[in-house]
């Protein structure tokens, strides 16, 4: 993740608020920053970095005091994150960051140089907090980084600097991306150093024709003023993109000749291709199921593809990189070969492609690979992360680069969720677990054996009280669904109990997983069940669960039809249950889970009689083009804008007849204000009654201002109370 740069928080996944505390992926964990033999990591503790030996975590080295951090005349450098050149003499610090769209990827950088003791801030010429993914050239003499939309590399020796690209503007974009490659491809950091340290390859993207959503911003001064955000809805035309690479010497970009119209195409992944002279990339069609892999000569910008796949749905490219994160390609055997995820056999399976094109599948059977975790090319080893026998777990596994029997790793005493930072020797890791019983914890291993070297020892907490129960249900369509609940603390099965229901329901992510956190409402004041209500979750089709291709897609063209239906005929068996109050159910959700909760109310109202839907999408074609076009295909026509119709709430809305507290932000700038309109409109016009809450100026998250999270929590408790009371009958 951004050259193994140290994160000291959290990932915000903005689109999965409420079940944050749910996953543990790689994506959401604090990224370790080795040394480059593997045995170390450094870490930032009281101000100051240290290096931490993994074998021995008693074993501390302090690698940059304090004092070392602190500019002559000026306070200590707040460090947020940091890299260490590969020949451990140097440092590079971000601070003083502030946000782009949803990441604080913009900030000041400094160098360190632990040889001289130098410490110097890198583009001081440059306006305050304005540099973007700064990182060492390979060869430790120079820094680059993007601020204003260009490139700038700096020569760490003399200071001197040079501006690569100059055309940037606020609508042309070279060295990161716009809003919608950011949100929905995860592409951040527009731009890799050439191994040799003599080019820099790098996205340009033109959002000059992209139109601009005004949002209105009407507490931070007298008169209310507009905030521009440049936003393809679905539909709309996303911005070209092609790729570059600039010459570190002579200033000179090559654009690498990619077939095919820039505009109705995504380039969302690009490397070098482990040598000097070709880059490797992806180029998905505007549709995004159809993906070719080309390699690109940088010298006369000439390609050649090298692999196609076509899909009937979608290809997730997201899918083949640990979190989610496109950096790093996979190669192996001195650069001949890479490792590739594919589900066109009808599970997500690891391939080995050589340069010419050329795939053997690795891993074979009916089961999904989540993730890679590691290549341990010297022992012969890809370590990956996946789940064969239940869909809401993760487990480390292994198995041969040349294919065989998957091996699992992680200890078959530990059931939940497993997450690993493994070092680049392959020896030693990083291990997290937890399970929904269980809180998180932290040990370091070796490989291949997982034997414990250090951290706490991992407990499963066996005597847990009122954990979350796992079951399935099957529905009178055929669909089995995993779910949990957590039952009244004080559980009567003679008495019958209210059930609130949470839910995601679209194909970004899952509430049904067994890791700390399941079974939490974030959201009530107080204890669920104390207060007596049984708090449940059920997946259905379309979450992106270890379930295989046909499950994960079966909600192409059905976002708001077929995830709608699993959830309603599974809550309608469950309701037969002999301690459930049919009369006393209740769903919430926010983002796509506040879609989900809408169509709920509006579809199934014989079911679900009280909602509380939070930033919810009311009509799918004001979302943005990338993740809606994914999943819904693109409408062109009329036909292609009726699916997206008939599964969004608005269409609904006059069907309401329970009770429904509607949610949302003003200054949202994902899941615009506007669908909260439109849907308050329909339901004016049809007289139906419900309760709005809107949050002046508050984004997604809904997490600004004084007291505001403490307001939306006794808002929610006491709306469900009032509705949905609690207790058994």
């Amino acid at each position: 993740m951004y050259m193994k740069f140290y994160r000291s928080g959290f990932f915000f996944l903005t689109t999965l608020l409420l079940i944050l505390l749910q996953n543990t992926a790689r994506a959401q964990r604090t990224a370790v920053n080795w040394t480059k033999d593997g045995y170390q990591y450094y870490r930032i503790t009281g101000g100051q970095i240290i290096m931490i030996d993994a074998r021995d975590t008693s074993k501390k080295t302090v690698f940059i005091t304090k004092e070392e951090l602190t500019p002559a005349g000026k306070a200590p450098i707040s460090v947020k994150r940091f890299a260490v050149s590969d020949d451990n003499k140097k440092v590079l610090i971000n601070t003083n960051t502030k946000k782009v769209w949803r990441y604080d990827t913009r900030g000041d950088y400094w160098v360190y140089d632990s040889n001289t003791k130098k410490l110097w801030q890198l583009g001081k010429s440059l306006p305050a907090s304005s540099l973007m993914f700064a990182k060492f050239s390979p060869d430790g003499s120079k820094a680059a980084y993007v601020s204003g939309h260009n490139i700038y590399m700096e020569d760490l020796a003399d200071g001197s600097l040079k501006q690569l690209t100059t055309d940037g503007t606020q609508t042309l974009i070279n060295g990161t991306f716009d809003w919608a490659y950011e949100e929905e491809f995860g592409c951040r950091d527009g731009f890799r150093w050439s191994p040799d340290s003599k080019s820099i390859a790098y996205w340009q993207l033109d959002a000059s024709k992209i139109k601009t959503y005004l949002m209105l911003n009407t507490t931070d001064s007298v008169y209310p003023y507009v905030v521009p955000v440049e936003y393809p809805v679905a539909g709309e035309d996303p911005s070209s993109c092609k790729v570059g690479v600039v010459n570190t010497v002579t200033g000179k970009t090559t654009w690498i000749n990619v077939p095919g119209d820039a505009v109705q195409h995504y380039i969302p992944n690009m490397e070098w291709a482990d040598n000097s002279s070709e880059v490797i990339l992806e180029q998905l069609n505007r549709a995004q199921n159809e993906s070719r892999v080309f390699i690109g000569n940088v010298s006369n910008g000439t390609t050649r593809v090298i692999r196609e796949e076509h899909n009937d749905s979608w290809i997730d490219v997201k899918a083949r990189v640990a979190g989610g994160d496109p950096v790093g390609w996979g190669w192996i055997e001195k650069g001949k070969s890479f490792l590739w995820l594919s589900e066109k056999d009808g599970w997500r399976h690891l391939y080995k492609i050589t340069r010419e094109g050329k795939e053997s599948l690795i891993t074979k059977g009916n089961y999904d690979v989540i993730g890679i975790d590691m290549i341990d090319e010297a022992l012969g080893y890809v370590y990956f992360i996946a789940s064969p026998d239940n869909a809401t777990q993760k487990y480390l596994y292994k198995i041969k680069l040349s294919g065989g029997t998957a091996e699992r790793v992680s200890p078959a005493g530990e059931p939940g969720t497993h997450s690993y930072d493994i070092s680049p020797n392959g020896k030693v890791a990083l291990h997290n677990f937890s399970n929904s019983y269980t809180h998180p914890q932290s040990e370091v291993i070796s490989l291949p054996a997982h034997k414990h070297i250090g951290g706490t020892v991992i407990t499963v907490d066996k005597n847990a009280k009122n954990k979350p129960e796992f079951f399935k249900v099957k529905t009178v369509d055929g669909i089995e669904m995993d779910g949990w609940m957590v039952k009244p603390t004080n559980f009567d099965p003679n008495k019958k109990y209210p059930v609130l229901f949470t839910v995601y329901g679209e194909p970004a992510g899952q509430t049904v997983t067994d890791t700390w956190g399941t079974g939490r409402n974030r959201l009530y004041e107080g204890s669920m069940a104390d207060d007596g209500y049984i708090y449940m979750s059920v997946e259905g089709r379309g979450a992106p669960a270890p379930k295989g291709t046909a499950w994960r897609k079966a909600i192409y063209k059905n976002i708001g039809i077929i995830n709608i239906r699993d959830q309603a005929m599974a809550a309608r068996e469950i309701i037969k249950w002999p301690f459930v109050d049919s009369t006393r159910i209740a769903v919430h959700g926010w983002s796509g889970g506040g879609s989900s909760t809408l169509n709920l109310m509006f579809q199934y109202g014989d079911i679900y009689k009280t909602g509380i839907a939070v930033a919810a999408v009311g009509n799918q074609l004001t979302y943005d083009n990338i993740y809606q076009e994914r999943y819904m295909g693109v409408p062109s026509d009329d036909a292609g804008r009726a699916v997206f119709i008939k599964g969004s709430p608005v269409t609904y809305a006059k069907n309401l007849k329970g009770n429904l507290l509607y949610i949302h932000g003003t200054g949202d700038d994902n899941v615009h204000y506007k669908n909260a309109e439109l849907l308050i409109d329909e339901l004016v016009k049809y007289n139906r009654q419900f309760q709005l809450m809107s949050y002046p100026n508050r984004t997604h998250s809904i997490s600004e201002g004084e007291g505001t999270t403490q307001h939306l929590r006794t808002l929610f408790t006491q709306y469900l109370k009032a509705k949905c009371p609690p207790g058994g009958r």
